[in-house]
């Protein structure tokens, strides 16, 4: 049939499957954006207030469903603002596509419509280059169909991330007879299974274990692995811990639950990893912030730990750590076959034989609720920031989803907010950008609209995406906007006091005035953009009013009085952040800690 560039994309767009499509218009795009109005190809669009918002909506979608969402922008500043938000799906390895217009063919290299052409002709794509699986550049609408099925395999298969395809404002326009090619002849059946030999060889380390540990990772949840993740620790007796991404791999009901490991982990969870003699890590990429920054017997112990390595990119397998076994496969057709090859009686004598291990767990898990039980159920106003977690806990659903920004908020949820099953927490456990939580709650209840979603956000993440209520308004998205308001960037100054003992800049201070605190009235501000929206000052009012918010027919917003001082996670792992050389005392702490590292 004969189709505009800009049909091509919208066409593709709806015949792949995608439900939605999220931007901010611009002359260099609006050609394409008015293809979704043609029969055919009618996507509903959500325009956003900033373009870097529409990719953390998109990203949100995905990670809520398994499903890529579309973005889009126009040229020049627009395209550049999408950055972070590819750089955030890029290092969390979720699937987003993105596309965006760019000036003429005939004109580029002249610096016309907003383009970088000092280094290259149209360069924007070179940037994209580093933060996406892979960015095309359509030179007519003839290759565009091609492109499309490409990009979508490539977003869609082995390792997921986002895409980038540029379409030239004359392609937008230009009519072509093409075709439409079918997607699901243009993908792989199936997915990838594991080496006979290596789940053989993983299944004989496996049963001389005597403190076996599971690692969850965030390829865990994308493979929706949990049910097998699950299966085999039960079967072995094996303790889970998770990564940040990892949450909700495991039900944290569940008895081999010990909590998550590194910086801000559990201390069971770092305690009783650490000690394991085997580790079986599933999809999960040791990063500084899960690894405690590689300083050995903090969070791991490779060696004399042995670690069994499953992940479906073969570059992840001994980047950071040696394996005994290394295992390239969907994670959870690995769980299955090492669950096939464990029998139930070898199984048992694994169990039986480490009954001493199983009740040290017991008992580190205790400690751990010992430690933390207090600022979860203290009364104490302004709150601390597990109480407001441990409130909503109480009256959200356990398929309730919630997404959390980063900063301490991240850290607190992470430690104190129960999660029940996958998909329902999602935090960017990588990237970790301020801004990111409140469009990609929004893309998480477009993509599960019969679910609650709440975001839990700091002030200063909030104040980044602060327009994005109107969005939320406009649309009829009804998520809750939970904001711990501590009044500035505490986990900033907790480590500025840490590892300098003293602050600048993190602290939202009348710096001209009195020096007192400052706070914007977002609850009101909320309630001015078309919200309903609440103050909470007191412990009373807590729990009755994130239920209405939560029960509530519309967006809303609740807005908590958080301490400064007793605001954070607790820090029981490591992370490697040097003082300066005038610092003397802080410099010996932190050279103890740096002589650990280990990255073998």
């Amino acid at each position: 049939m004969k189709l505009t560039g800009g049909q091509v994309v919208a066409r593709a767009l709806k015949e792949y499957g995608v439900e939605y499509v999220a931007g901010v218009p611009g002359h260099g795009i609006w050609a394409l954006f008015d293809a979704f109005l043609e029969e055919g190809s009618e996507i509903p669009f959500i325009q956003v207030m900033h373009e870097q918002s529409a990719v953390h909506m998109a990203d949100g979608y995905y990670r809520a469903c398994g499903k890529p969402m579309a973005c889009s922008t126009s040229v020049g500043p627009g395209a550049a603002n999408t950055i972070i938000g590819l750089a955030t799906a890029y290092a969390d390895s979720t699937s987003v596509f993105y596309v965006s217009g760019s000036p003429q063919t005939y004109m580029q290299g002249h610096g016309t419509m907003q383009e970088l052409e000092r280094q290259q002709d149209n360069a924007f794509p070179r940037i994209t280059e580093q933060v996406t699986k892979r960015a095309w550049q359509a030179h007519s609408t003839k290759v565009l169909p091609t492109i499309m099925h490409r990009a979508f395999n490539e977003m869609m298969t082995g390792r997921p991330g986002p895409v980038h395809v540029e379409v030239p404002m004359d392609v937008q326009v230009e009519a072509d007879d093409v075709t439409i090619h079918p997607l699901e002849k243009r993908l792989p059946t199936g997915i990838a299974h594991p080496d006979p030999e290596a789940i053989k060889a993983a299944a004989k380390v496996l049963l001389g274990a005597k403190r076996p540990v599971i690692v969850a990772g965030g390829g865990a949840i994308t493979a929706n692995a949990s049910k097998e993740l699950t299966a085999l620790a039960e079967k072995l007796g094996a303790a889970v811990s998770i990564t940040w991404n990892g949450k909700g791999a495991i039900s944290e009901d569940n008895p081999r639950f010990i909590g998550a490991v590194g910086q801000t982990g559990t201390t069971c969870g770092n305690e009783i990893t650490a000690s394991a003699d085997v580790v079986i890590s599933v999809g999960c990429r040791f990063t500084d912030w899960s690894a405690s920054s590689y300083a050995k017997g903090v969070s791991f112990s490779f060696p004399p730990g042995k670690l069994i390595h499953i992940d479906l990119d073969p570059r992840e397998i001994g980047k950071t750590y040696p394996t005994e076994v290394g295992i390239v496969s969907d994670a959870k057709i690995a769980l299955q076959k090492l669950l096939e090859e464990i029998s139930d009686e070898d199984a048992a004598k694994l169990v039986a034989s480490n009954a001493d291990f199983l009740a040290e767990v017991e008992e580190a898990k205790e400690k751990w609720r010992k430690l933390v039980e207090p600022r979860e159920v203290s009364t104490e106003t302004p709150f601390t920031s597990q109480r407001p977690l441990v409130a909503l806990r109480k009256v959200l659903p356990r398929d309730g989803i919630v997404v959390a920004g980063s900063g301490n908020t991240q850290g607190s949820v992470k430690q104190s907010f129960q999660i029940f099953e996958p998909r329902t927490h999602l935090t960017s456990g990588s990237y970790s950008p301020m801004g990111w939580a409140v469009p990609a709650a929004m893309g998480a209840k477009l993509a599960c609209p019969d679910r609650k979603v709440v975001a839990i956000v700091g002030d200063g993440d909030f104040m980044m995406s602060l327009p994005e209520m109107g969005t939320a308004v406009m649309n009829g998205i009804n998520v809750v906007f939970l904001v711990l308001n501590n009044q500035g960037y505490m986990s900033i100054r907790g480590g500025q006091r840490k590892f300098m003992g003293r602050h600048i800049a993190s602290e939202f201070n009348n710096h001209v005035g009195n020096g007192e605190p400052y706070s914007a009235e977002i609850a009101e501000t909320a309630k001015a953009f078309g919200l309903k929206a609440w103050k909470v000052e007191k412990d009373e009012d807590l729990e009755s009013t994130l239920e209405e918010a939560i029960n509530t027919d519309g967006p809303t917003l609740v807005e908590v009085i958080v301490s400064r001082d007793a605001a954070g996670p607790f820090a029981t792992g490591w992370w490697d952040f040097p003082s300066p050389a005038y610092y003397e005392k802080e410099q010996e702490a932190y050279a103890e800690m740096r002589a650990k590292e280990q990255m073998l």
